[in-house]
């Protein structure tokens, strides 16, 4: 959320916000509403600051025997005019509160401005595309010939954008969890949280998924619960409502979860395969941060999303983000797009966002300093990394001649198996 105090004092730049991230809301009503707002408070304090002066002076008048009935009717008006004043008061709250969730975090000023992914900046590349003596076969080829996935009993028990992983298929994709999340916690010293996958509503706001993307989200409509779209969601709720020592300051965070989005504007978009999906594993990462540092976070965060696809010794780039394509809460934000030879073009299997203080004020974390000021922190998060499309250039990459497909060095070390024609599945 953007402080309203900030809007209240630049509004052409939350108008630039919100035109550059392609988004709508009523900033002139949110303007309205709070000049009405700090209008009745300030009718509201004064009548209270009346009443409680009457009252004192109607104490003293009933203890000498004064004749005290018109200054209680006179009283008695006054009450009925600050329940008035309150009641206005709570539903202009409640309206300015709603309408400012519609708000969009403001970029950072180094973000390219631009309407869509065409004006996004490829800011680094790694290592370089393998080359094949042969026409390199797509993960859907190889997984059928290998049998590594089961797409139509996937969607015959739960519909499109379900996948079944099988044999030798299953045993890559839990080794690659147990690969990131080791990797993270012992090379990069994250603490691992264990997170549950249904959350509330207020969870869900305080991340920014709500209210703009409820219609993405997959809800149990009798406990109005969500499942999650992404770890960042309980992850980065795990604080909120506290308020943190600075001398606790980074925590850093590592969760493995299934994540479910119904991708209701996907309509047009490439679905093969493995490719977009409404259920998918992924590792997260979540740091939480003073202000002052959250940009070197922002760094650290990509650079250890990056040496996950190092370490498996795929080529791929970094792309920075330019304000149309931001998602709503982030401020700025890295992709990691990893080549699969295959499909023959990048995927995106990283996202890694600094949202400032905008889900901290939404959550309500805090931190305090030494000085013992109260303040919000900043929050990020990045994929670390999702593993569908990591699957993808994995097999496409380590793939052989003969359809087989070889694993990397560092996933032999969790005894997967290479896949060759005697090892498929059932």
């Amino acid at each position: 959320m953007v402080d309203l105090k900030y809007i209240r004092t630049h509004p052409q730049e939350v108008r630039n916000a919100i035109l550059n991230k392609n988004e709508k809301a009523n900033l002139d009503a949110i303007l309205a509403l709070d000049e009405n707002r700090r209008k009745l408070q300030y009718e509201y304090d004064q009548l209270r600051s009346k009443q409680h002066q009457v009252s004192q002076i109607i104490v003293l008048k009933k203890r000498n025997g004064e004749d005290v009935s018109e200054l209680l009717a006179e009283m008695s008006e006054v009450a009925e005019q600050i329940r008035a004043l309150n009641a206005q008061l709570t539903e202009t709250n409640t309206q300015l509160e709603n309408l400012l969730l519609t708000i969009p975090n403001i970029p950072h000023p180094d973000v390219p401005i631009g309407k869509d992914e065409s004006a996004n900046r490829v800011i680094k590349l790694w290592g370089e595309k393998p080359n094949f003596t042969f026409t390199p076969l797509d993960h859907l080829e190889l997984a059928e010939k290998n049998r590594l996935l089961d797409l139509p009993r996937g969607a015959k028990i739960s519909g499109s954008g379900f996948p079944v992983y099988t044999g030798i298929g299953a045993i890559w994709e839990r080794a690659l969890i147990n690969f990131m999340l080791n990797f993270h916690i012992q090379k990069h010293n994250y603490t691992e949280l264990a997170v549950p996958v249904l959350v509330t509503r207020k969870t869900m706001t305080g991340t920014g998924q709500l209210p703009k993307l409820e219609d993405d989200m997959y809800r149990i409509e009798a406990d109005d619960l969500f499942l999650i779209p992404t770890a960042e969601v309980p992850v980065t709720n795990f604080f909120a409502d506290e308020i943190l020592p600075q001398d606790r300051l980074p925590i850093k965070f590592v969760s493995y979860t299934p994540c479910f989005r119904r991708e209701a504007g996907s309509y047009g978009k490439e679905t093969k395969g493995l490719q977009r999906l409404h259920q998918f594993n992924k590792v997260e990462l979540v740091h939480f941060v003073e202000p002052s540092t959250s940009y070197q976070a922002l760094e650290e965060i990509r650079e250890d999303a990056e040496e996950i696809l190092q370490a498996l010794n795929l080529h791929y780039r970094v792309v920075e983000l330019c304000t149309g394509d931001l998602s709503f809460a982030s401020a700025k934000t890295y992709d990691i797009e990893v080549w699969a030879p295959g499909l023959g073009k990048y995927l995106e299997v990283s996202s890694v966002s600094n949202f400032e203080d905008f889900q901290a004020r939404r959550a309500n974390i805090r931190y305090k300093d030494k000085q013992g000021k109260l303040g919000y922190l900043h929050t990020l998060n990045g994929s670390g990394v999702a593993t569908p499309r990591l699957m993808i250039a994995l097999w496409e990459t380590y793939q052989t001649k003969e359809g087989t497909i070889n694993a990397p060095e560092v996933l032999k070390e969790y005894n997967v198996p290479e896949i060759t024609e005697s090892s498929k599945g059932w």
